[in-house]
């Protein structure tokens, strides 16, 4: 059985109706705000349509987008890592604050607190060590 569109009994194009739901569910931007921007290229909408859209639309958009990101997270090895890293002041001296976390929640529990001025010199052996996990 082919799978049928969810757009077949509209008139407006699925272009127009994922740009109005998605410009109102991605910005802070009120129902009015939306219809004036799409009205300003062009596209004559109610806010109530766009409100009906988002209603009957969104929960569609939203399972989209979370399979395209798990597609995404599924593409990738489970070695992809991130550098957690941020100033903080203490006793009014600013240090540098760093972890370096794998993703899927394996984190290293170890954890560097440095002067400012020594920052770059961890961050080079964090990237060291974090080079030579990849290559045993």
């Amino acid at each position: 059985m082919t799978k049928r569109s969810p757009f077949r009994y509209f008139k407006t194009s699925p272009e127009i109706i994922r740009l109005a739901v998605m410009m109102y569910v991605r910005f802070p931007l009120s129902l009015r705000n939306v219809e004036d921007l799409l009205h300003e290229r062009g596209i004559d909408v109610s806010l109530e349509t766009i409100r009906f859209w988002w209603n009957r639309f969104g929960p569609l958009f939203a399972s989209e987008i979370k399979k395209r990101r798990i597609q995404q997270l599924r593409s990738y090895s489970n070695w992809r890592w991130h550098l957690d890293e941020v100033f903080v002041k203490v006793n009014g001296e600013r240090h540098y604050l760093w972890r370096h976390a794998f993703v899927f929640n394996h984190f290293n529990p170890e954890r560097g607190l440095s002067k400012r001025c020594h920052f770059k010199l961890n961050r080079t052996g964090a990237l060291a060590e974090w080079r030579g996990l990849c290559a045993a």
